[in-house]
């Protein structure tokens, strides 16, 4: 069989936004035959980035009505689009590779695809995180943040709660995956969320299970206490995720500790901590148990805090035994606002990779 529709794919992907980096071994090719049949390529390099029924897909593309949306409800169940369903109305759109195709494999997850993911996570890390707006943003720890300091709402993890109606946790695909190569850390997995504005949009969803507002503040506060990091889309309006994170088995953070990018390149974030080497004990927890990015330094007399490492998180500020540490807001002039939304987002990093995707917009 002929492998012209899953370059075509690829190259695709690669147009869009978040990147899809060809490689020497051809490994993108192995994991898109991996997801999907050659007719679901096909039709995926079909679609846009926007919502559209598939009445509206057909007389965009020409493509026969009859079967396609069944073909389409088949191509979400297996992870290779988006898909609403609106008063029994369904829309599709295509998504990027991450955050998109990648993580709706979660249900789907075996050795075979996590061992050629490994080997993809190379390329396709040194192109994502090289390049900016970066895809997530740190939310800190909520307490941490001062009111005196006046944290925007975007900033805040409550907002995404208190605004959904619709929310679901998931297991955490990252750790997943490392537990499939039997390298899985102790944290806990049951601990990603999805959020949407409207009710009962994950009711059918076979990617987690849905959770009341009360639920899911004690699945955050349990991620706090296991020491993980709170991330969302880098974006102001529209987000629909978090993450909750460990620097040993999140691909995103991997790039900051087995890539070696600059963690203002991978992450963004508004705040740093900083520790008083008056108070520090040199205990060592902060280092040793809380930071997931290598941020904290021991010193001769007390640890310290390397800013251009640092996330903002506001882990290490929790657990300091004597209060020596606090969260800091950046200088105004340190500080990148997130874009808009997403189709800013888009655009944005579409510019600044130079590549042009209104075709798929």
């Amino acid at each position: 069989m002929s492998d012209e529709i899953y370059y075509r794919l690829a190259k695709v992907l690669d147009t869009l936004p978040n990147g899809f980096p060809a490689t020497s071994s051809g490994v993108e090719i192995r994991l898109l035959k991996k997801i999907f049949e050659p007719d679901e390529a096909e039709l995926f390099c079909d679609l846009r980035l926007s919502f559209e029924t598939a009445a509206q897909i057909a007389e965009r593309t020409g493509r026969p009505l009859e079967g396609l949306e069944e073909k389409l409800l088949k191509m979400r169940e297996r992870g290779e689009l988006m898909s609403v369903n609106l008063g029994g109305v369904h829309l599709f759109k295509m998504v990027p590779w991450v955050f998109g195709i990648f993580e709706f494999q979660l249900p789907r997850l075996d050795r075979e695809f996590v061992e050629l993911n490994e080997e993809f996570m190379v390329d396709y890390g040194r192109q994502f995180f090289g390049n900016t707006p970066q895809m997530m943003q740190t939310l800190p720890i909520e307490e941490e943040i001062k009111s005196i300091q006046e944290a925007l709402p975007y900033e805040r993890v409550s907002t995404l709660v208190d605004t959904s109606q619709s929310i679901m946790v998931m297991e955490c695909i990252c750790k997943k995956e490392q537990a499939i190569k039997d390298n899985r850390c102790e944290k806990p997995l049951e601990v990603c969320m999805a959020f949407a504005p409207i009710p009962g949009v994950f009711d059918d969803s076979k990617n987690g299970r849905v959770v009341g507002r009360d639920e899911a503040k004690a699945i955050l506060r349990k991620a706090e206490d296991a020491g993980l990091v709170h991330m969302t889309g880098n974006i102001q309006e529209g987000r629909f995720y978090i993450c909750n994170c460990c620097g040993c088995c999140c691909g995103v953070l991997r790039g900051i500790n087995e890539l070696g990018i600059p963690a203002s390149t991978v992450v963004n974030s508004h705040y740093y901590a900083v520790i008083d080497p008056g108070a520090c004990t040199m205990c060592g927890v902060c280092a040793d148990e809380r930071c997931q990015v290598n941020a904290i330094e021991e010193g001769d007399d007390a640890y310290r805090v390397v800013p251009e490492k640092c996330i903002g998180c506001g882990l290490c500020v929790t657990t300091c035994p004597v209060e020596a540490i606090g969260l800091v807001r950046k200088d105004a002039a340190d500080i990148v606002p997130p874009p808009a939304d997403e189709k800013e987002w888009y655009r944005e990093r579409g510019r600044r990779r130079g590549v042009d995707f209104s075709r798929y917009e």
